[in-house]
Formats: structure tokens, C-alpha cells, sequence
């Protein structure tokens, strides 16, 4: 089972480790939380994980933190959905948070969209920007999926592959730092795990290994 600690999954997300503790709040706490509430110390699950790609992403793209605490809140009770940012894909623009109406009634079409931060309101709506770096289950729902840096890069997080480490045709980011800081050069990595040199340098630079000047700088 894929278990992420609160640094990785900063890193990952490209956030503070203080932000994401703040997004999942604590039990009894009197703050309202972004996500799940945790025990303090207690690792991530693959689908909080994902939640907090999700809400890294929102917030990127300008989303405002009380509109995905509405949208969670609302999709909590109504779906009765334990982590629903990692269940169901989700559009926006920028403001609020739309869904394909059809992930709930098939025949809605693919222009019908509910507003989850607005109450489950419905629209029209032609062209919303989707969360690109995640793959769904059936175009819909799980996020099965994470392309942790970007679609230009084939680093993915799969709960399916090395039990959730970020990899690159099914090798392990770190496997490639390791080779690299035993003294193997770019060529031979890639040759023996069967990949492009563009990979291995993308591995490399993605555990922070400096290729350049093959230093390896402290985190």
C-alpha cells in the first residue's frame, strides 16, 4: 500500500510541508479543513495524495481556498465520498469548480456542468480548463494516475507501480539517483533500464541530483 509523508507529498505538489498539514487540519480541531483531518505524524494515503495534487492545482490556477472547502463539503454529503477530489475529475475556471454533469446522469451530455463549489448548481459550458496531469478511470472517475511533472515528462505516480514511487517506465525515480551516485554516467543508466537519455536526466533532476556538475545538493 503507497504511503507518502507530509515532506514527499510537498514536494511533489510543489507546496510547504506547512501548507499541506494545514489543508488536512487535526482532529477536533476548530479550523474548517481543506481535506481530511489527520493525526499529526501520520502518513498520507495514494488518494489524500492525490487530493492534494488536486487542490495544488485549483490553487495554481487561481481558485480560492473557501470555494474548495464548499465544493469538498458539498460533494462529501451529497456523494457520500470520503476523498471526492481523488474520485471525481473536475474542471475550472479559475473561479469555481465544475464536473461533468454526466459522471452522474449518463445521458446529461458532455456540456452540462455542476457547479460543486456552488451548490451543485448546473451550467452550460463549452471550454473550462481541465486538470491535465492526472489519468481517470474510465475518462471519469478515480484518479488512477499522477503525472507528477507534467505531461512533458514520463514521471508518473501509480499506486499500481513500485508500490506508488514516482517511476519511469515502471523504474523508480530514485533507482536512477542511486546509479547515478554510484558513479554511472547518463548513457549507461539509460541503456540498462531501457530507457531514453532525456528520461534518466528527467529522473535525475526530479530527486533534486544536480547533473550538471554530478553533485547531489541537501534538500
Amino acid at each position: 500500500m503507497a504511503n507518502y509523508r507530509i515532506r514527499e507529498a510537498a514536494r511533489y505538489a510543489k507546496l510547504s510541508p506547512q501548507t499541506v498539514a494545514k489543508w488536512h487540519g487535526k482532529p477536533g480541531g476548530n479550523r474548517k479543513s481543506t481535506l481530511s483531518t489527520k493525526e499529526k505524524g501520520a502518513a498520507l494515503s495514494y488518494l489524500q495524495l492525490i487530493e492534494v495534487a488536486v487542490v495544488a492545482s485549483f490553487r495554481q490556477a487561481g481558485v480560492r481556498l473557501n470555494k474548495i472547502e464548499a465544493a469538498r463539503e458539498y460533494l462529501a454529503k451529497q456523494l457520500e465520498a470520503e476523498f471526492p477530489f481523488a474520485a471525481y475529475r473536475f474542471k475550472t475556471d479559475g473561479k469555481d469548480l465544475w464536473m461533468d454533469y454526466a459522471q452522474f446522469e449518463a445521458d446529461a451530455g458532455d456540456k452540462t456542468l455542476l457547479a460543486a463549489s456552488q451548490g451543485g448548481q448546473l451550467a452550460w459550458g463549452d471550454i473550462i480548463g481541465r486538470l491535465h496531469e492526472f489519468d481517470y478511470e474510465n475518462d471519469h472517475g478515480l484518479a488512477i494516475r499522477w503525472h507528477v511533472a507534467g505531461r512533458d515528462e514520463n514521471i508518473i505516480i501509480d499506486p499500481r507501480i513500485q508500490f506508488g514511487s514516482p517511476s519511469i517506465e515502471g523504474v523508480a525515480t530514485w533507482a536512477f539517483a542511486g546509479r547515478w551516485e554510484a558513479g554511472e554516467s547518463v548513457d549507461d543508466i539509460a541503456e540498462d533500464f531501457g530507457v531514453a537519455n532525456t528520461d534518466v536526466i528527467a529522473a535525475l533532476r526530479f530527486e533534486g541530483v544536480d547533473v550538471e556538475t554530478r553533485r547531489q545538493p541537501r534538500h
